[in-house]
Parts: C-alpha cells; structure tokens; sequence
C-alpha cells in the first residue's frame, strides 16, 4: 500500500481555539495553549499518522495579523504566510461564541488569494446548540469560497475523529516528510521551554512582555532516566522581574511546578526543573 499525505495550515483569529485543536488532533501537547493574546510565536508542525496516511498540521498566529503593516508583528505576518504557501488545505478555526460574519468574510477572502480548499470549524460547539449554528452555515456559504464544515469541541475531543477522516479521505499519494514515530518538527527542548511560557502566560495577570524568552541552560537525562532541566527566563525590563518572582517567590514557584507536570506528561517522564529569573538590556 502506498503512501499518502495532506499538509494543512490551521488560521484563525487569537483564541479561537487553533493550538487546542492542534494537541487533539495529534493526541499530544506540541502547542502552547493560553488564553492571554498571540501565545503562538511561530508556526508549529504537528503530525499524525493514521495508517498509509500522514496529516501535516502548521499552527499559526492569530489571523489578525494577515494584513499587519506593524513592524514589531511583520514577523508573525511571514509565519503565516509561509505556513498558508506550504499547505495543500486551510482550515480556519472560528469559536462559536464570537461569531463576526464580517471578520471572517475579510479574512476567508485574503486567504483565498492562494487558491487553496478552505475548510471551516466551528470550535467550541459544546457551548452553544447546534440549531444556532446551522443560520450561521448559510450565511458563510453565501461567500462561496468555503468546501466545507465540521463541528467541533477540540476540548473534549468532540468532532475530532471524523475530522480527521475527513483529511485522511483527501490526502494524495506521496511519500511521508517525517519517520512514524514524530509528532512535531519542534525538538524536546522547544516543547519544555514552551510549557514554562505557558506557565508564566497562566499565572501572571498583570502586564508581562510575549517577547519574554526562555532559554534552555540544562537538558540531561540522569542515570536513572529523570529529566534535569535547567532553564533561564530572560526579561528585557527589570520592572518585570518581581512580578515573574512574586511575594516570597510564590509565583516562580507555581511556574516551576505548573511547567514541571506538564513536561512531565508530553515526555513521560520524571522531570527536575529549575528556573532562574535574568534581566537582559535592562531599561
């Protein structure tokens, strides 16, 4: 039996849910997920594998930078773009709770320069009744750009495997880009350093930077297959720094402990880690 593939790009306005849908589409946490605005820096591969068939997923950056002219967001503008050029299918994820027809008409036509399949999700669909959604499916076909619609809860995996059918019945006959057992182009590292940001993005309300960078200092398996991480949280400003600490380093350490679990469980394994808090360029 040959091999077949579909890459697709996952687009979508800032917390529609696109990072969601990528971890429950793959079955692993390769995605930061958090509430707080533009938490995908860069696009990300996922990859599942289902028999003869491989799906390639590219998670993207809000789609409310398709048409930035912001030179601090021309960055997030190119990942999208290169993600929509190497795609054979976009999906474009909208939460059904903040549906705007005139957002995504906007957004469904710029992509649709590429002349590529656009298949649309409503995510999130577990909050609203599906009598409500279905005017909102007429109203979209009216723009005649769109092949398709699912419903979807990527919470709870509502949706998911008919979904994912759906792209294994589209995909062409090709060889595989990735070996079986990968899940993500996006090293060990990449993915620890990411659930600490996300840990941070959770925890801290208050005004913290999105060009906070985590680097890795430390990463070694010890004889008895733990995990030692070391990392470092580097900020720009030095107003920043006591925040991230918190009184008495309570919030590093629910930082600490909320990354920790969660490299845990996308590794499986026992994982030390510790964080060290850096002021680079202070201002």
């Amino acid at each position: 039996m040959n091999n077949k593939l579909i890459k697709t790009a996952i687009l979508g306005k800032t917390n529609a849910g696109k990072s969601t849908l990528i971890n429950s589409l793959v079955g692993e946490k390769i995605s930061i997920i958090n509430k707080k605005i533009n938490t995908t820096q860069e696009s990300i591969l996922g990859i599942k594998n289902i028999g003869n068939t491989q799906i390639i997923f590219y998670d993207t950056p809000g789609s409310n930078f398709l048409k930035t002219s912001n030179i601090l967001e021309k960055k997030l503008k190119i990942n999208i773009w290169q993600a929509i050029d190497t795609v054979d299918l976009l999906i474009y994820i909208v939460d059904v709770t903040k549906y705007n027809f005139e957002i995504i008409q906007k957004d469904i036509t710029k992509i649709f320069e590429v002349k590529k399949p656009i298949i649309f999700i409503f995510n999130k669909v577990d909050l609203v009744e599906n009598k409500k959604i279905l005017p909102l499916i007429s109203e979209l076909k009216t723009i005649n750009l769109i092949n398709d619609f699912f419903l979807i809860s990527a919470k709870y995996d509502k949706g998911i495997d008919i979904f994912l059918k759906y792209l294994k019945n589209h995909s062409v006959e090709n060889n595989w880009l990735y070996v079986n057992d990968e899940i993500t182009d996006k090293d060990d590292i990449y993915i620890s350093n990411e659930c600490t940001r996300n840990a941070i993005l959770e925890f801290l309300h208050q005004e913290i930077p999105y060009n906070i960078n985590i680097v890795n200092n430390t990463f070694r398996y010890l004889k008895n297959k733990d995990l030692k991480i070391k990392q470092i949280i580097e900020l720009n400003n030095m107003r920043y720094k006591p925040i991230i600490l918190g009184k008495k380093g309570i919030n590093i350490k629910r930082i600490r402990e909320k990354s920790q679990i969660d490299i845990q469980n996308v590794l499986n394994c026992k994982v030390h880690l510790y964080l060290q808090v850096l002021v680079t360029n202070a201002k």
